[in-house]
């Protein structure tokens, strides 16, 4: 199997791409300016007690309070609290924390008004994103998490995933992590730590410490409350950091800026691999160059086509997302209806998962399966979805068919489930059903070129299109482009993309900064 990593950088937002064998599988996309990521931790206060939840909101700066509940105080809050008060008694000098005295543990049968008070500062970190109506749910465990293992401050024990079978690495790993970790931290080694020298491992510990000591320096110099002190990598990073494979064939990117920051990233975990990392430098989008957004357009949507005529309606709601099998205009097997059911249930199972993943869906999934009568048959389309699910991260639970023939799938659910709007809006009338003639599209677009060269001087552009536009652009010795060119200089440039609506357009600079070229009159509605 071969997996590529394709990265699109854009001014305003991230999207990150993971293909298998060319199909895309994971799909992320986020806004540059966006905050309250996973893994962020802030300096806040506490707004207001809930005691009938045992539980309390708290001012992070969203618009909404972000949720912490009692239990996620964890254990050792009281040592948290104590040090905070003594890092903010010295605004000077830092209070080490390896100097810092543990106190008693927080009973989990506690309350928290008797732990907490409105106003009091609290270290937190988000550990779900805003989601719907409801803002960031919090923790006060804190943890840093790096490749190989993840720092927890205030921590005592040493613990190795046990997802590391062998008896004499778990042990080997543990000592080793014990005679290198400061005093005050507990550490999670983590699978990918198996077989990893001492000097790696010490290498990012001390990375992790580093970030810890950045953090709490910030919140010793700085009085502003809520503050972010520690902000999770850039997506690309963190999607990596959790993602990379040595299998992997290629990682593309399209940006400068974020290329260096992966490589740095990726010569720092897995030296020998650093070739893998690419930077994309073609004039095609490069989503289109892979082929991802064809499948972006067809993956998503409320149909999803996947075989042979079936296919999946999935509908989401604010408590579930409810998927229908349907085998469509499927030609029934020779040997039967049951035998029809069952090859259309398994299909869908396969791209089920791919959707699960595609998607980030999470919460309750209920999947209503075309009917089968046979106990092996609901047997093995179970066994088939568990396989299936066995590549994704996210902690997952899936129920065999009950007798209604329902699947019930629960998934981890961190941040809203990803949506990509595949309905686009008629780029020139926008809905309202009226458009100027369609033979005079170019004649508009050279109208924007005029302008664009001999009005506000930018002469080198590119012009990007539907790929038929392009094509019918491109066509012919004398191509209507070259015209162009020859009208305005060579600096026209025209490039097909696959985003774009049939009679849509957008202007980029050299610097590939967009410019806005519609007149008020087009963005009527």
């Amino acid at each position: 199997m071969t997996s590529e990593v394709i990265i699109d950088v854009q001014p305003k937002d991230i999207s990150i791409a993971l293909l298998e064998d060319k199909q895309l599988v994971e799909y992320q996309n986020e806004r540059r300016e966006a905050s309250f990521s996973v893994g962020n931790i802030y300096i806040a206060r506490v707004r207001k007690l809930m005691p009938g939840l045992n539980a309390c909101f708290v001012d992070v700066g969203y618009e909404k309070d972000a949720f912490l509940h009692y239990l996620d105080l964890g254990t050792q809050f009281s040592s948290y609290d104590k040090y905070l008060k003594q890092v903010q008694s010295d605004r000077k000098k830092l209070f080490p924390i390896q100097k810092a005295t543990r106190q008693h543990e927080l009973p989990k049968d506690g309350s928290v008004q008797n732990s907490l008070q409105v106003g009091q500062e609290v270290m937190v970190q988000v550990v779900k994103e805003p989601i719907s109506t409801k803002g960031p749910r919090l923790t006060c465990e804190l943890s840093f998490a790096g490749r190989y293992i993840v720092l927890i401050p205030f921590g005592d024990k040493v613990n190795v995933s046990t997802k590391i079978k062998k008896s004499e690495e778990r042990s080997r790993l543990k000592q080793l992590i014990q005679s290198i970790k400061p005093k005050n931290f507990g550490v999670i080694v983590r699978t990918v730590a198996e077989g990893k020298r001492a000097a790696e491992l010490d290498q990012e510990m001390k990375l992790l410490l580093k970030r810890w000591d950045d953090a709490i320096t910030k919140v010793q110099k700085t009085q502003d409350r809520p503050q972010l002190i520690y902000e999770e990598e850039s997506r690309a990073v963190a999607l990596l950091r959790d993602l990379f494979n040595p299998t992997y064939d290629g990682i593309h990117i399209n940006d400068q800026a974020i290329f260096q920051q992966v490589k740095d990233y990726v010569s720092l975990i897995a030296p020998e691999k650093q070739e893998i990392v690419k930077h994309y430098t073609g004039s095609v989008p490069i989503f289109d160059n892979f082929n991802v957004t064809k499948q972006l357009k067809s993956g998503f949507g409320k149909t999803v086509n996947y075989k042979r005529g079936a296919y999946l309606i999935i509908e989401h709601t604010e408590a579930m997302h409810v998927v229908d099998v349907n085998s469509g205009t499927r030609v029934k097997k020779e040997n039967g209806q049951e035998a029809n059911a069952l090859e259309t249930n398994l299909g869908a199972a396969d791209e089920l998962a791919r959707q699960l993943r595609l998607r980030d869906m999470g919460g309750i999934i209920v999947v209503d399966f075309v009917d089968m009568n046979l106990a092996e048959d609901r047997q093995l389309l179970y066994e088939r979805m568990c396989k299936n699910m066995q590549k994704d991260r996210a902690r997952h639970n899936i129920l065999p068919l009950s007798k209604f023939g329902l699947m019930q799938i629960t998934r981890q659910r961190v941040r809203p489930a990803m949506d990509v709007n595949v309905e686009e809006d008629c780029p020139t009338c926008f809905g309202t059903g009226k458009i100027k003639s369609s033979i005079l599209f170019t004649d508009q677009l050279e109208s924007k070129i005029d302008r664009l060269v001999n009005k506000i001087g930018i002469s080198k552009f590119y012009l990007h299109v539907h790929p038929y536009v392009a094509a019918f652009i491109n066509q012919g010795v004398i191509s209507l482009k070259r015209r162009w060119q020859m009208k305005y200089g060579f600096g026209v440039h025209v490039i097909p993309s696959q985003k774009l609506a049939f009679l849509q357009y957008e202007f980029y600079d050299a610097k590939y900064q967009f410019i806005d070229m519609k007149e008020e009159i087009e963005t009527k509605k």
